[in-house]
């Protein structure tokens, strides 16, 4: 009996990212995978009676976007309550968005502005003044944290916080004071993010209903702009299983519409090999599901190994400890066969590291096991190719993207023009790949990586990267998409758009390929099909959407509309013709 797709896309630009065969008109889904890719033709006949036809008006389709470094299990929960200014282009505009969430924020709440947005960014080329804040905000406790460099509270955060002028400074961080020695407002990373963590931390938590719908939002927002997988780097102070209940109990009830591979971290200063200890005694690395597996270890291994990324700081050095804390977690997961990730901002980390896994290799090879380093702006050719013969792999993130201005001051502008070596490590043939290091260092919007990667502007416009270091848009989204499942062992499965791969893909509002450079940042995705069924649909597509789901509470920014920022548009593609009227549900 011949089994007809339930899906057809046709009259499409369909970069299915495989070099034999690198653009089709048309592709077929059966069931979560990807059954044939052609002309329209070819594709069209294998239509049966119960067969979903979408005509994509000659849109652009591309494999779904993955992202390699995402903080999704710790801050998607809490999505719904941060005001986003990523992308807004001026600090006139946030702030009206700020005063207008103020309005309708209860008393008992906070409004916290958080995540992948930089000053940079607004024509006005500065965050608001702490007058300026407590002017729109006279009652109602207001946080904006700033790229983890600084955080701006209000007076009333100020005081929900209980700063006073007898606060002492945490170590590695500082607030300011003003003449009279109260706090101004003003908390700042010196490097350590632990006070601001801590001011937010003061904030009311949701209860676990609007968790959950929290991280649904999160993830649908995730889709409208294209990215269907995410890799979950895991983060300090997040324990396992509790801090993962959320997106177990949307993955139980079959809700996620991003697949996630996590990673899972030491949450003990000076009792990381006992956490490790009974991490891998317990878990087996892949477990899980195509939607939601384990993927090993990090990004913090040991918490003497941390550098930081705060590029207003100088470069901070990892006490002489290091070394010994981290040889016997490296060893214990080289035995256990764990793959691991590693938070390593500068070479001389990395360096030091090296040092422990090249005596870690001498006794259980670390071929095979797919490490490797996130961050790394500053590796060395040197470091790169020791990386490369003990078979680790290099993330990277689009953070310079947002703090490139910072670096160049600090580091000048020759060693921001490779920051990361993007070209070296291409020509080192070290598996790379990319990610956002989202969402309170860096914006989710994958686009805005593309855009850095392949012009070398920051968001700020300057341009950081000369044509050498840049990439065309093709290896960009190969970085994005089939570069990204190295880290996760899935290159058979995904990242590309052939028969067999799972049936992630994203039809576009602009052709990623001919748009104007500038233009890059304002691509959003249409249709986002997620496992062979849509998760996302916008304009002509609209009728294809998924029942949505309101954010809850009814108050909070993203029931309002804070999103990413996209201009409005000035143009409209053209109706896409479908031949079934009724909308694709999402995951059964």
């Amino acid at each position: 009996m011949t089994t007809h797709p339930t899906l057809i896309i046709h009259n499409a630009k369909i970069y299915t990212g495989v070099a034999a065969r690198p653009e089709v008109q048309a592709l077929a889904v059966a069931g979560d995978h990807v059954a044939a890719v052609g002309t329209n033709g070819q594709i069209r006949s294998l239509a049966g009676p119960a067969t979903q036809l979408v005509d994509a008006g000659r849109r652009r389709v591309i494999p779904g976007l993955i992202d390699s470094h995402m903080h999704l299990v710790r801050y998607g929960p809490g999505y719904n309550l941060d005001l986003r200014w990523d992308g807004v282009p001026s600090l006139a505009q946030a702030m009206r968005m700020l005063a207008d969430q103020v309005a309708r924020t209860p008393d008992s709440q906070w409004v916290r502005v958080t995540g992948g947005f930089c000053e940079l960014q607004f024509v006005e080329r500065r965050l608001p003044t702490l007058e300026e804040l407590n002017q729109v905000a006279p009652s109602t406790p207001v946080l904006i944290l700033h790229l983890g460099d600084r955080a701006l509270l209000n007076g009333a955060a100020l005081r929900a916080c209980g700063y006073t002028r007898d606060t002492p400074d945490p170590p590695g961080t500082h607030i300011e004071w003003d003449d009279s020695g109260a706090p101004t407002g003003l908390l700042l990373a010196s490097p350590h993010l632990a006070l601001l963590d801590g001011a937010l931390a003061h904030a009311p938590s949701p209860p676990y209903e609007y968790q959950l719908n929290a991280m649904r939002q999160f993830m649908r927002e995730l889709n409208r702009l294209g990215i269907t997988s995410v890799i979950d780097a895991g983060a300090a102070h997040q324990h396992y299983p509790e801090d993962h209940r959320v997106i177990e109990e949307l993955q139980l009830h079959r809700q996620l519409t991003v697949r996630v591979a996590y990673h899972l971290g030491a949450s003990t200063p000076h009792g990381e090999l006992q956490d490790f200890t009974q991490l891998v005694t317990t878990l087996q690395p892949r477990q899980g599901n195509a939607f939601y597996q384990l993927n090993g270890a990090g990004e913090l291994l040991v918490h003497s190994a941390v550098d930081f990324s705060n590029f207003r700081q100088p470069r901070p050095e990892p006490p002489p400890a290091m070394e010994a804390d981290l040889e016997p977690v490296i060893r214990l997961l080289a035995q256990a066969r764990w793959p691991w990730r590693m938070h390593a901002t500068y070479d001389e980390t990395i360096g030091r590291a090296l040092d422990v896994f090249e005596r870690i290799d001498r006794e259980f090879p670390l071929q095979g096991l797919r490490w490797f380093f996130d961050h790394a702006e500053t590796v060395s050719l040197r470091n790169i190719e020791r990386i490369g013969r003990l078979g680790g792999g290099l993330a990277l993130q689009s953070r310079l993207a947002y703090q490139g201005e910072y670096f160049a001051e600090r580091y000048g502008a020759q060693a921001a023009a490779q920051a990361p070596p993007l070209r070296q490590i291409l020509d080192a043939g070290v598996p790379v790949g990319v990610g956002s290091d989202a969402s309170r260092l860096g914006s989710h919007d994958p686009w805005t990586t593309l855009y850095w990667l392949t012009t070398g502007k920051t968001v700020g416009g300057t341009t950081q990267r000369p044509p050498e270091q840049c990439v065309d848009r093709a290896t960009a989204l190969a970085l994005h998409t089939r570069g990204n499942c190295w880290f996760s062992a899935e290159e058979a499965t995904k990242g590309q758009l052939d028969v067999g791969q799972l049936a992630d893909f994203a039809l576009l509002s602009d052709d990623y390929f001919s748009v104007a450079d500038e233009a890059i940042r304002e691509i959003v995705a249409e249709l986002t099909v997620v496992d062979g069924h849509v998760v996302h649909a916008d304009g002509p597509f609209r009728t294809y959407a998924p029942a949505a789901t309101p954010a809850m509470p009814e108050w909070c920014p993203v029931h309002h509309g804070s999103r990413t920022w996209r201009a409005p548009r000035t143009r409209h593609a053209e109706d896409a013709r479908t031949t079934s009227p009724h909308a694709l549900g999402g995951r059964p």
